[in-house]
């Protein structure tokens, strides 16, 4: 993704989900950004283009030991 994509993106999510966050591109790929808490990996965004219209997707895996305490 361009820059200042990026940027705005990244303004977006803070507003809408936390202030905190923030994305980085993604060394072997340029359709997608990483998304971070601090200095937590959390989620990665891609970028989907069809027919003309430009969406993003957030995609955030919690592995069961994550929310099961161990």
């Amino acid at each position: 993704m361009e820059r200042e994509e990026t940027l705005r993106l990244e303004a977006y999510l803070k507003e809408k989900l936390h202030p905190g966050l923030r994305l980085l591109a993604r060394q072997k790929a340029d359709d997608s950004v990483e998304v971070y808490l601090g200095a937590e990996f959390i989620a990665v965004v891609y970028k989907d283009e069809d027919e003309g219209e430009t969406s993003y997707q957030f995609m955030m895996t919690v592995l069961k030991e994550d929310i099961m305490g161990g």
